[in-house]
C-alpha cells in the first residue's frame, strides 16, 4: 500500500526532484511530487520508436566488426564480448574480465538502446558513441591496439577491403570502421515493451500490480531520473545524495570519484550519467561498481541513499513489478528470457 510520508522526507525528496527536472525535463513543476498522468501517454516516459533509420550496409559491416576479435591486440576480445547481444547487452559480471585476468574498472552497462543516451560513458565521458570506441580501441584495459595495427589487419582481410570499398568508397579507414560501427548500433534498440505497448494505449499490457508499481516509481519521484523514452541516460546525477553510499561501502576507489576525474570540478565528486533502466531486469549486476546483484536490493538501495527513503518490502516488490515490464524485443523477439 502507497503510504504517506513525512513532511521532511516530502521536502528533501522534492529538492532532488527540482535539481534533477530542472536539469533535464523544466515542464514537470519542482515544487510538488510529480502527478500521476491521467493518461499514462501524457507522463514522463515515453515509447520507444520502433525502429531508428540507419544504413542497412554500413549496418551490417558493423556488426561484422562488431563480432570480430581481431579489434584487438591479440585478438582475443571483440565488442561482442563485453557486450553479448543474446542476452541483455552487456556481459552479466560486475566487472568486466580479460583473458589475461585482469579487470575492468567499471560494470559494463548494456550496449541496447546506448545510441538514445545523451552521453555515453559511466562518467559520461563521450558525446558520440565514435568517441568512444575510438577511446577503446587504445585503451590497454580494453582493446589495447592502436589504428595502425587495427587497419592493418582490416585491410589484409580480401572481404573487409571488397565491403569497405563498396560501402565506402575510399576503403578501410578509421573514419568509416567507426562509421559501420555506429550504424550497426543504430539497429541496437529493444522496443515494443509491454510497457511500451500500455503507453500506446493497450491497457491490459500491464498487471495492476505493475500499474500500482508504476504510480509508486512516480510518486516517490524515481522518475525525476528516470524519464524520457530511455527511461534515464540523459543526464547527471550524484550517488549518495541522501545517505553516503561509498563511505557505507567501503574501498573507495579513483574510479568511484565520478565525472571529477574528467572535470575536475569539486560538485562533480561522485556524479555519474543517470542509466537507462530499459531491461533492467536482464542486466543485473547493478550500480557502476556491479555490487548489487539483485533488482530488488538495487531498488531498496536506490531508495535510501537517492530518496531519503525506507521502502518497505511491498513498495520495493511493486517497483520490481513494473521494472520487469521494461524488457523489450530485439529483432521481434524478447532479448532474454527473464
Amino acid at each position: 500500500m502507497e503510504r504517506s510520508r513525512s513532511g521532511r522526507t516530502l521536502a528533501l525528496r522534492l529538492a532532488v526532484i527540482g535539481h534533477c527536472l530542472l536539469t533535464a525535463c523544466a515542464a514537470v513543476a519542482a515544487d510538488r511530487p510529480p502527478a500521476f498522468p491521467d493518461n499514462p501517454a501524457d507522463g514522463p516516459i515515453v515509447p520507444l520508436p520502433l525502429a531508428l533509420d540507419f544504413d542497412p550496409d554500413r549496418a551490417a559491416l558493423g556488426e561484422r566488426l562488431f563480432h570480430d576479435r581481431r579489434l584487438s591486440h591479440d585478438s582475443t576480445l571483440a565488442c561482442v564480448s563485453c557486450h553479448n547481444l543474446a542476452e541483455g547487452g552487456d556481459d552479466g559480471l560486475p566487472l568486466p574480465g580479460r583473458s589475461d585476468a585482469r579487470r575492468g574498472e567499471v560494470n559494463t552497462p548494456t550496449i541496447f538502446n546506448s545510441v538514445l543516451s545523451f552521453r555515453l560513458g559511466w562518467r559520461g565521458t563521450y558525446r558520440r558513441l565514435a568517441d568512444q570506441v575510438d577511446a577503446d580501441i587504445q585503451d590497454p584495459r580494453l582493446m589495447n591496439t592502436s589504428w595502425d595495427e587495427v587497419l592493418g589487419k582490416l585491410r589484409a582481410d580480401s572481404g573487409y577491403a571488397t565491403a569497405f570499398a563498396r560501402t565506402y568508397g575510399d576503403g578501410v579507414t578509421r573514419q568509416n570502421v567507426l562509421d559501420a560501427l555506429s550504424a550497426f548500433h543504430r539497429s541496437l534498440i529493444t522496443p515494443n515493451s509491454r510497457f511500451d505497448q500500455y503507453l500506446r494505449g493497450r491497457e491490459d499490457a500491464l498487471s495492476e500490480t505493475e500499474k500500482r508499481g508504476y504510480r509508486l516509481f512516480v510518486s516517490l519521484g524515481c522518475v525525476s531520473c528516470h524519464q524520457g523514452r530511455n527511461i534515464g541516460g540523459n543526464l547527471f546525477q550524484k550517488v549518495g545524495v541522501f545517505a553516503d553510499y561509498f563511505g557505507s561501502r567501503g574501498n573507495i576507489r579513483e574510479i568511484d570519484f565520478g565525472r571529477f576525474l574528467d572535470t575536475g570540478a569539486q560538485h562533480d565528486l561522485f556524479v555519474f550519467r543517470v542509466p537507462s533502466l530499459r531491461n533492467v531486469a536482464v542486466t543485473a549486476p547493478y550500480f557502476h561498481d556491479g555490487s548489487v546483484a539483485q533488482l530488488d536490493d538495487a531498488v531498496r538501495k536506490m531508495g535510501e541513499i537517492q530518496l531519503g527513503e525506507s521502502l518497505t518490502d511491498e513498495e520495493v516488490g511493486l517497483i520490481v513489478q513494473f521494472l520487469h515490464s521494461l524488457t523489450g524485443e530485439f529483432k521481434g523477439q524478447p532479448i532474454m528470457s527473464e
